[in-house]
């Protein structure tokens, strides 16, 4: 075909692309920096001619005007994963909150439980062969574009081109619209005490050679801060943000022990500032794969000593994680962390990690608690669950009986805190505190 001819034909206004949206549709949004940012901003200037439309996404990086109240009657978002402003609509029942485990979205959406009327994402401008690229964002994406009904790529130059399964024919796509908007960026956040001494302690549990799962966010990169003296570390990982940048550039990130895809990062959707974009374009070392192939756990055990790196809002006295909720208030979703969490216990010498700070941000509340708030669910399970890290040290949980665990987790605790939670100690078990804390696998605690 003349995909030249093909491409020019199906290139359309932002006005004429939303229009294919029709009442009672399901809209699916590219992920993250996938999102199509003049379609949705068109869709929501044009609201009043739709009506009953559900628009799906996972992480949102925009403004969210299709959120804004008065807006209902026309949209209703439904949130694989809660962020932003999601919050606020969901928490007026205005949205929905579906979970899913990450890697669970793309079969959800080629066996209809899931169907996709229109896909609508951001990639680069085709190439010689008539290839556009999905860039920063394959995920769910790469599957929604075989399966929705009617498909809208926007086409930004701003899109860095990466390798992997990101190549799209333009034959694939219905229709074309053109944006020069600059991609949304996520800046590295300002990383406290705390989660220098948590960086500390997770450092210390990588060994040369391991294979890492790291996220976005303070806490990802001040344990990559510690890193630095570590050698020929691999990277399987649904996403990577800056904060790994110093480490390829070093050569502590090689991947050249890597069982699978020896050589390469593997990720499924990427984030960050404009250096990672400019970064990670074109560059060989960067191999993106759809969800259901990076973040399946068998997949992930194919590479021995996998470290799995996540965090949550509670752990309670069992060892149950909620990394998602507070009470029935949702602030996130379960994303990946259990495809992840399995995936590492699964792997060859594999260890999964929790890593929180000891309080909430105001220091009012206790991450560690006698109890899940009432109504949060459960994440990962008691039975997955492996090492805890706080700023006051590491609590090895797998393979300990309740009473052991209950111990461990109250001397990692925040020292305000931990009365209360040796008084529930006391009574669950109807034993007096031991005198010495001690497990064997705890840091000394920092002053």
């Amino acid at each position: 075909m003349d995909w030249r001819k093909y491409y020019m034909e199906h290139t359309m206004t932002p006005e004429e692309a939303v229009m294919k949206i029709k009442d009672g549709n399901r809209v699916m949004f590219g992920h993250a920096v996938g999102e199509p940012i003049v379609f949705q901003r068109t869709m929501a200037r044009l609201a009043e001619r739709f009506h009953n439309v559900e628009v799906a996404h996972m992480v949102y990086l925009g403004n969210g005007e299709y959120l804004e109240p008065g807006m209902e009657s026309h949209f209703r978002h439904n949130a694989l994963f809660v962020g932003g402003k999601a919050r606020k609509a969901i928490a007026s029942n205005r949205a929905d909150y579906t979970p899913a485990f990450f890697s669970d979205v793309p079969r959800m959406i080629r066996d209809n439980t899931l169907p996709v009327d229109v896909f609508a994402f951001t990639c680069s401008p085709p190439d010689q062969f008539g290839y556009v690229n999905m860039g920063l964002s394959c995920d769910y994406g790469y599957q929604a574009v075989r399966s929705a009904k009617t498909v809208i790529a926007e086409i930004n130059p701003n899109m860095p081109v990466t390798f992997g399964e990101t190549f799209v024919h333009v034959s694939q796509i219905d229709g074309f619209i053109q944006s020069w908007e600059p991609l949304p960026e996520s800046k590295p956040a300002e990383i406290s005490d705390a989660e220098k001494q948590i960086g500390k302690y997770v450092a210390d549990l990588v060994k040369d050679g391991d294979c890492l799962q790291l996220g976005i966010g303070s806490l990802p990169d001040a344990i990559c801060m510690f890193l630095g003296d570590k050698k020929d570390l691999g990277v399987h990982t649904e996403m990577i943000s800056d904060g790994v940048i110093p480490l390829i550039d070093s050569g502590v990130i090689n991947c050249v022990r890597k069982q699978t895809h020896t050589g390469r990062i593997v990720s499924t959707f990427l984030m960050g500032t404009r250096k990672l974009y400019d970064f990670v374009n074109q560059n060989p070392i960067i191999e993106m794969l759809p969800v259901d192939i990076s973040n399946d756990p068998a997949e992930i055990s194919k590479n021995d000593n996998v470290v799995s790196i996540n965090s949550c809002v509670q752990v309670d006295l069992q060892g149950q994680v909620c990394a998602e909720a507070i009470g029935l208030r949702q602030i996130s979703g379960i994303g990946g962390q259990m495809d992840f969490v399995r995936g590492a216990n699964l792997s060859k010498g594999g260890r999964s990690i929790i890593a929180i700070t000891s309080t909430t941000g105001n220091g009012k509340a206790s991450k560690i608690v006698s109890t899940l708030e009432l109504g949060g669910p459960v994440t990962t399970s008691r039975c997955d669950v492996n090492y805890i890290v706080t700023e006051y040290g590491v609590a090895q949980l797998r393979g300990k009986s309740l009473r052991e665990r209950a111990r461990a987790l109250i001397a990692i605790a925040h020292p305000d805190f931990r009365e209360e939670l040796w008084q529930e100690y006391e009574r669950r078990f109807d034993e007096t505190r031991p005198t010495s804390t001690a497990t064997g696998t705890q840091k000394k605690p920092v002053a």
